[in-house]
């Protein structure tokens, strides 16, 4: 049992992690061994996460006012948070595929920079491309038009350039003659 001393320290130490993380998992766990346990904690920590099992009471405190109230809705019963610090769809995956894998690990929802996301979002967030692949794409849609112009104009001189040998042929055809 904690202490009133620990509990504070518990719930300042909570608010922190919510201030600083990008968005904050909320799970069910009943029925999850220690073995399995200890595999989630590991695979969320390579995703650059932690999870944590929290008392709901302390949990609802420690949220309110951080851009993580809105778990509050998704709180009940034995509840488990994976903190993202980096990448919030690389921990969505690790943690959708968890699931799918150990059916005790249940996904309720989570809170996304300040927003409420039920698990279908938490499943749709996991099915998106890396954000390496995504900033790859957006980098690739932002240097196409300038490609595209430079590509243009070099037709525009290129062809300019046939027209002049084409007359400079002609030419020298006619003074042949």
């Amino acid at each position: 049992m904690l202490t009133r001393a620990q509990k504070e320290a518990l719930v300042k130490s909570l608010r922190e992690k919510f201030s600083e993380g990008q968005a904050v998992f909320v799970t069910s766990f009943k029925g999850l061994t220690a073995m399995e346990s200890n595999e989630l904690r590991k695979r969320v920590r390579e995703a650059g996460g932690e999870y944590r099992v929290v008392k709901n009471t302390l949990l609802r405190i420690a949220s309110t006012g951080t851009p993580a109230e809105p778990i509050q809705e998704f709180i009940e019963g034995p509840t488990g948070i994976a903190m993202a610090y980096r990448d919030p769809v690389a921990l969505a995956k690790v943690l959708t595929e968890f699931a799918k894998e150990h059916p005790s690990l249940i996904l309720r929802g989570a809170a996304l920079q300040g927003k409420p996301v039920d698990a279908q979002g938490v499943e749709a967030l996991a099915k998106l491309p890396a954000r390496e692949v995504l900033l790859a794409q957006l980098l690739g849609l932002l240097q196409a038009p300038p490609a595209r112009l430079v590509q243009l104009l070099a037709n525009v001189l290129r062809t300019f350039l046939y027209v002049l040998k084409a007359i400079e042929e002609k030419k020298r055809a006619e003074g042949g003659q």
